[in-house]
């Protein structure tokens, strides 16, 4: 395997990720059989997502973690449906990514509200400055004509780590020092993950011989 190709460490297993979208590969027959679009279910994650904000905005952090989980969920399963149901586009793709990226924000916003009297709320920013990053160097590599899928702290890792934080949290009580140590971790590990993927377009570049001049201005 080349070098640049091999899989990166990730916080979740390889197994469990191949285990998780197998899953999911046989409840999107259920709902192409349905009929149902994979735009409809980007759609009904954003809600999720914003649901979310407003349960944290509230101070409902376990039904808020719920609904995070809800969010990831058709996170996954919308990009399956769109495989099965053979209506991969370019535009669906720019379409569900713009709703994760308006959801995550929406979820953040709520935690902001949170803890707007902490300074973890500063936290929460970095946070969404980094899960920025991750997604605008992936996005711009790929525009460069690298597949760029590395890094340690990805979506899935996010999204499960502020719903297991909510969930745990609001179970035992200890929501805030919960949320506190995920997003630190979130804030912490998506600036390397931003990193890991400049540092990956480096030297993909240099292995591909691409000519200098391609500096964005």
């Amino acid at each position: 395997m080349n070098k640049e190709n091999a899989p990166s460490f990730r916080f979740l297993p390889t197994f469990l990720i191949r285990a998780v979208l197998s899953f999911f590969e046989r409840i999107a027959v259920f709902f192409v059989r349905l009929g149902v679009s994979p735009n409809t279910l980007s759609v009904i994650g954003l809600l999720a997502g914003a649901a979310a904000g407003l349960l944290f905005f509230s101070g409902e952090p376990g039904w808020g973690g719920l609904a995070v989980v809800v969010c990831g969920l058709l996170d996954v399963l919308d990009g399956k449906v769109a495989v099965r149901a053979n209506k991969k586009s370019r535009y669906g793709a720019i379409f569900d990514s713009s709703l994760d990226r308006y959801s995550e924000f929406l979820i953040l916003m709520g935690l902001a509200w949170h803890f707007r009297a902490s300074w973890v709320l500063w936290v929460v920013f970095f946070g969404f400055l980094g899960s920025t990053m991750v997604s605008y160097t992936r996005a711009r590599a790929e525009g460069l004509g690298f597949d760029c899928k590395v890094g340690i702290m990805q979506r899935a890792e996010r999204i499960i780590l502020m719903a297991t934080a909510a969930l745990l949290g609001a179970a035992f009580r200890v929501f805030d020092p919960a949320m506190t140590v995920a997003l630190c971790l979130i804030a912490f590990f998506s600036h390397i993950t931003a990193a890991q993927r400049i540092a990956y377009v480096r030297r993909a570049d240099k292995l591909a011989n691409v000519p200098a001049g391609t500096k964005e201005v």
